[in-house]
């Protein structure tokens, strides 16, 4: 049985022939070329132009993500179990989602070298969404309403939350997640607290020792979240948003894909003017496809997880690959998340 692979020169033109032998129909695929794509850090992308020796139900073009090949990336990855999860959402939960993902075609993951491949759809030219600049209102709210669908379909499931790898929480993790965060502050601190505002330091130090608590508190109903819902990992330009990046969904609440989105990917004063309008469109859709939840509980925990970002923006910047993009995106959104809880008055949830 074909399994997962070590990086990108694991996907030869044997290798593929055996993972996609079930839509080759007895075909073969000859020649694979590679290049690079997306901008990543936690695991390496690359586009595969396949030539087959045959007609075949399969595109020409597909994505492929591997293990890294930055040792500090896989070391992360293997911490927080990125691969195990987007190669175990792929194999079992993604064909059955009322949300745009893309199509896979085949998903490995190998536990004890912590290896994996996932193939799927290319699904260019559609456009990625821009971190760095941010989405726009129109962007945005099409983008709650595939959230809407996203958390809808897993409402408190009881089959999700049986699922080990995806249902993560714990004390213990909590504890892990925090004793993690806490650990990476003070080198953080040291590489970028030049290029953020001093509130937004003061921010991060009044939150920090009550993200022990934070993370270990869950109330309230629970749903498949992404877990990194924002402008890189989305494609724009067909019907629907394309959600992307599976690497961090678990099973727990929704409001916290909402919070770390809106204060990620819409510059300060874009969310302050739309953000009311935009927290009511997923309400609305939310309960419109059946679920059961009040507004207050929608506001109020949207306004507690405006500190998701906060820890996000800490333990990634610290545990991946350095680059001069990644910097910038960690600012930008560290600021965004700061000045995002400082406008709600998070702080007083806790």
């Amino acid at each position: 049985m074909t399994g997962a692979v070590a990086g990108g020169a694991g996907l030869t033109a044997g290798w593929l022939t055996e993972a996609l032998a079930r839509d080759l129909g007895g075909a073969s695929v000859t020649a694979v070329a590679a290049e690079p794509v997306g901008t990543g850090q936690v695991s390496d992308s690359l586009r595969l132009s396949l030539t087959y020796d045959g007609r075949v139900g399969l595109p020409a073009t597909m994505i492929a993500k591997v293990p890294a090949a930055d040792e500090a990336s896989r070391a992360a990855a293997r911490a927080i179990r990125t691969y195990e999860v987007e190669a175990s959402f792929y194999a079992g939960i993604a064909g059955g989602l009322d949300a745009s993902v893309p199509a896979c075609y085949f998903s490995a993951y190998e536990p004890e070298k912590d290896e994996y491949v996932v193939l799927l759809q290319d699904l260019a030219p559609a456009r990625p969404g821009d971190q760095l600049a941010g989405v726009s209102p129109d962007e945005a709210a099409a983008a709650v309403d595939e959230m809407a669908a996203l958390h809808a379909a897993g409402w408190n499931d009881p089959e999700l939350a049986a699922l080990p790898w995806l249902n993560r929480h714990s004390a213990e993790a909590a504890e892990f997640t925090t004793a993690m965060v806490a650990g990476l502050y003070e080198g953080f601190k040291e590489r970028y607290a030049e290029r953020l505002e001093p509130e937004v330091i003061g921010l991060i130090e009044d939150f920090l020792p009550a993200m022990g608590g934070y993370l270990a508190a869950r109330d309230g109903a629970s749903t498949l979240m992404h877990g990194d819902f924002r402008a890189d990992n989305l494609l724009f330009g067909g019907p629907r948003p394309v959600v992307l990046d599976w690497q961090t969904c678990a099973y727990g609440p929704g409001a916290a894909d909402l919070a770390y989105f809106l204060g990620s990917s819409l510059p300060v004063e874009a969310r302050r003017e739309h953000e009311h309008a935009l927290v009511r469109r997923y309400h609305a859709a939310l309960t419109g496809r059946g679920v059961e939840v009040s507004w207050d509980e929608c506001w109020d925990g949207y306004r507690r997880h405006a500190f998701q970002g906060i820890v996000m923006a800490i333990g990634a910047s610290m545990l991946v690959e350095r680059t001069d993009r990644g910097d910038e995106m960690f600012c930008t959104m560290t600021t965004r998340h700061a000045h995002h809880a400082l406008d709600l008055d998070a702080a007083s949830l806790l």
